[in-house]
């Protein structure tokens, strides 16, 4: 079977002769990530150590950190037997030499290893999806149930880096004039395919919290998933709205700019620390007046027009955001999710008002997390339809849930459902 290589292909061009001059330095942060420590940090601490990296030696490091750490099983095959326990230098040359395929390979793996040896090599491709695509067998299991045919285009797509997106700040700016300054500053964007204030960064490696735009408050780095999400609260002028588990408060502050200042948005969140964080960046968008910081829950009282569950999950959806994530999640702690999230549900069901809106929301793929706790939640609560949030069609599954997918909208996989109550 052909599989559609698009993360293959990205390798090629890169930077990978400036690995001669780092390699030696990198078998430390790459041991590190295989032995589960996240590559985003172990990358940044190594930056930080080599401050006196040129460009195209950083640019190198950074991708062997991170495509060891990704294509760890696929490397481990190329190298044939005992590729599951060779040493970190020789799944760097695999990555070189055999995924990016790059020009004078055997010279540049001889350089990497420092004469210490040949490395093995197996020729050809993988034949199946897992090691293909360099996943662990769960999720590729899980990839195959939930999009069938699908698999492969969707295995790719979390392969290959996330666009940055930006969610203008509607409190402040419009996503023109907030194109418009930041082209200013040297960044090229264009308009986000289906949320309203979004714009997608097309200028490599920006340095966006160095604008002047960013200072000002004008936008927030958010997928355009995430933005899809709050997009389906539907949030008016004026409207009162409840984010239950508003986490740093990405979406408390879309909803808040939907709402404008004659409304109210009150956040949530178990995790004290991330609402610390939620209330530093209200203040830096100008939404002080209109997010109020409840804590773990709201008051009883409290009743609502509308009210958002973006419960916790799996968080299968962003896998393209963090490329040794795959390797670092524990399949067996899914079990207990979708009762906590059919709890968290149910809570905040209590404070809609009668025609009021209610979503459940989640950044994963799993259907025991998404419709099936949708379903449950149908069962147990009379009173509640099912309404389609107000996107484009091209979002919509045939029950009117919001779902969305890397391989065919571009975005973190994401899904939603909205119901209405009597």
């Amino acid at each position: 079977m052909a599989f559609p290589a698009a993360s293959l292909a990205r390798l090629a061009p890169l930077p990978w002769k400036a690995l001669e001059r780092v390699a030696a330095d990198l078998d430390a942060p790459i041991s590190a990530v295989l032995d589960g420590r996240a590559a985003e940090r172990e990358l940044d601490r190594f930056l930080r150590a080599r401050r006196d990296l040129a460009r195209d030696e950083r640019a190198a490091a950074a991708e062997a950190i991170f495509g060891v750490g990704l294509w760890r099983r696929r490397l481990a095959w190329h190298l044939g037997a005992g590729g599951a326990h060779a040493p970190p230098r020789h799944l760097l040359v695999a990555l070189v030499r055999d995924l990016a395929g790059v020009e004078d390979a055997e010279r540049l793996a001889a350089a990497l290893v420092d004469a210490r040896g040949s490395v093995p090599r197996r020729a050809g491709a993988p034949e199946d999806l897992a090691t293909f695509y360099s996943l662990p067998d769960w999720l590729a299991e899980t990839l195959v149930r939930e999009v069938g045919d699908d698999a492969p285009a969707l295995a790719d797509a979390l392969c290959l880096p996330g666009p940055v997106f930006l969610r203008a700040n509607l409190l402040r700016t419009s996503r023109d004039a907030l194109a418009e300054r930041l082209a200013a500053e040297g960044i090229a964007t264009s308009a986000g395919r289906f949320a309203p204030a979004c714009l997608r960064v097309s200028t490599p490696r920006p340095n966006l919290v160095g604008t002047r735009a960013w200072r000002d408050g004008l936008f927030e780095a958010q997928d355009e998933g995430s933005q899809l999400l709050g997009s389906a609260v539907g949030a008016r002028p004026g409207d009162t709205v409840l984010d239950l588990c508003a986490g740093a408060g990405g979406k408390t502050l879309q909803l808040a700019a939907d709402v404008g200042s004659s409304g109210r948005v009150h956040a949530c969140d178990l995790d004290a620390a991330r609402l610390a964080r939620l209330a530093t960046r209200t203040r830096n968008a100008g939404a002080t007046e209109i997010v109020r910081v409840e804590g773990v829950g709201p008051p009883a009282s409290l009743r609502v027009d509308r009210a958002i569950v973006d419960a916790p999950c799996s968080e299968l959806g962003p896998l393209r955001r963090g490329p040794d994530l795959r390797f670092r999640i524990d399949a067996a702690s899914f079990r207990e999710l979708p009762r906590i999230q059919l709890e968290l549900l149910s809570r905040a069901a209590q404070h809609v008002k009668t025609g009021g809106t209610l979503v459940y929301a989640t950044c994963t793929l799993r259907r025991e997390e998404n419709e099936e706790v949708a379903s449950a939640f149908e069962r147990d609560h009379v009173g509640w339809r099912r309404v389609a949030p107000e996107l484009d069609p091209l979002l919509l599954d045939d029950r009117g849930a919001l779902r969305a997918w890397p391989h065919a909208h571009g975005t973190d996989a994401v899904f939603a459902v909205a119901w209405r109550r009597g």
